[in-house]
């Protein structure tokens, strides 16, 4: 049997996904992109244009192999001695 948490857990979600989705169609509106299926931008944004090297779109650590800031801090604390 499912509990009254369990039931505000699962609406909570739904309801989240939802307001993603909406978002996501409010802003392809906004540029004129015709949207045909809106639950697949409930993982996807409505812009991304879906090439995977696209320097817009991806992240510069793919793209070009950059070290982000977190990694230059990692790597500096692993030559700290405690």
């Amino acid at each position: 049997m499912s509990t009254e948490e369990d039931k505000i857990k699962h609406s909570k979600r739904i309801h989240q996904d939802e307001v993603a989705i909406n978002k996501q169609v409010k802003i392809a509106k906004a540029f004129s992109i015709d949207v045909k299926e809106p639950h697949k931008l409930a993982k996807h944004h409505a812009l991304d244009c879906g090439i995977s090297n696209c320097p817009v779109c991806s992240s510069p650590r793919r793209t070009y192999g950059e070290v982000t800031k977190q990694e230059q801090s990692f790597k500096q604390t692993e030559k700290w001695d405690d």
